[in-house]
């Protein structure tokens, strides 16, 4: 092993490549086959496989993958954060701690604003700055509620010349929702080549071009004969192609019961519904880290029409460049951030990051004893980061 490495960086020669795979093997109970050639299939699609290492060895693991995400209409630069594990023999040592920070000092330097992850632990992250700051539901709906019978729109399979088309049909449904991912090439695999699964795609066009599409695996059900559809990825631009992808999903009701997906707690396909027919169930709540928080606040979009200004001050026990005050001036939707102003509304980092997401509201926010403001400043921010819940239908 080379002595002369950094603490934290890319791993270096076979050995650190095979330590780190067997990190991720023990944290997220993998068997050997299933992560061979993990490090090849990460660089491939567009992520980045950190090491943090303890003296001559490779101490705990990150992998690192740049997108974006929709706030209010706007992407904001993103890197999700994922395969966090640290060795059984270097746990309890403060070695997830320095592996964060060594990984967000190196994010920021990049230029990054924001950075998100789904938390397996709470404190470990809310110790470097992140917070809860969006959820992912599950929508599992009962076929027989789904007696459509749209037929305007054409259905079809999708092709591999279609997939260029497809991600920009997601592109502009996420772009309407708040917290949704912009895909890069690792997340766009995860919908159509599922883990142990096998996703087929499928269309709907206009005259207009394509309106719609679904990706479906099927799961046979223990002691019976019926299946569970599981979408990996839904996305419909328009009512009819809405209608239409639910009257192909309630055509299998002779083959399954109910039909499953990741969303929001408020999917406007359930709206459609003639009775409610559904379940909607919280999974997960992800946390959000503010990395540059006057980019961050600049790139957001903000409630067209509206202009005013919101004095923050800000405290970050990582990044000093964070803390201190600053003034969000906001005319008819666009940003503009500069040092300085009154410090009317005072909040940590990472209460800052529910705020930005629109998870919680500053009242809320100042409810739980994390904001401090006058009543003229909560106005002002209440309408500046109003918006539907933020919600994440992808795991990275």
């Amino acid at each position: 092993m080379d002595t002369t490495a950094p603490n934290f960086g890319p791993p270096q020669g076979e050995r650190e490549l095979a330590a780190a795979e067997d990190i991720r093997n023990q944290a997220f109970a993998l068997p050997p086959e299933e992560s061979r050639g993990w490090q090849q299939k990460i660089e491939a699609l567009d992520a980045h496989l950190r090491v943090l290492r303890e003296g001559d060895r490779v101490a705990a693991t990150i992998v690192l993958i740049p997108m974006g995400q929709w706030f209010n209409g706007r992407r904001v630069p993103m890197v999700g954060i994922g395969g966090v594990g640290v060795a059984p023999a270097s746990r309890g040592k403060g070695t997830a701690t320095r592996l964060m920070q060594a990984a967000l000092r190196e994010l920021r330097g990049q230029g990054a604003p924001i950075a998100s992850l789904y938390p397996a632990t709470q404190p470990l992250y809310r110790r470097v700055g992140f917070e809860q700051s969006g959820s992912r539901f599950e929508i599992r709906v009962q076929l027989h509620g789904l007696d459509f019978q749209e037929r305007t729109l054409s259905l079809r399979p999708v092709e591999a010349a279609d997939l260029p088309a497809l991600r920009e049909v997601y592109r502009r449904y996420a772009q309407r929702q708040q917290g949704w991912i912009d895909r890069t090439a690792y997340t766009w695999t995860r919908v159509t080549h599922p883990r142990g699964e096998t996703a087929y795609g499928y269309l709907v066009e206009g005259s207009a071009g394509i309106e719609g599409y679904l990706y479906l695996t099927r799961r046979v059900q223990p002691h019976g004969l019926l299946q569970e559809l599981n979408l990996t990825d839904l996305a419909a631009l328009t009512p009819a192609a809405g209608r239409r992808l639910l009257s192909f999903i309630g055509d299998h009701r002779s083959l399954a019961r109910e039909v499953v997906w990741r969303g929001g707690p408020a999917d406007p396909l359930l709206f459609l519904l003639r009775e409610q027919t559904y379940e909607v169930k919280h999974l997960f709540t992800w946390m959000l880290r503010m990395l540059d928080v006057p980019a961050a606040l600049q790139a957001r979009g903000y409630p067209a029409g509206f202009s005013g200004a919101l004095h923050l001050e800000v405290d970050d026990d990582l990044f000093p460049e964070n803390r201190g005050r600053f003034v969000l001036e906001v005319d008819n939707g666009e940003a503009e951030v500069r040092p300085g102003g009154d410090g009317d509304v005072k909040l940590h980092v990472r209460a800052l990051a529910p705020l930005y997401s629109g998870f919680l509201s500053p009242a809320a926010l100042q409810m739980a004893g994390v904001l401090e403001a006058d009543e003229a400043s909560l106005r002002t921010a209440t309408e500046l980061f109003a918006g539907p819940p933020p919600a994440m239908p992808d795991m990275y």
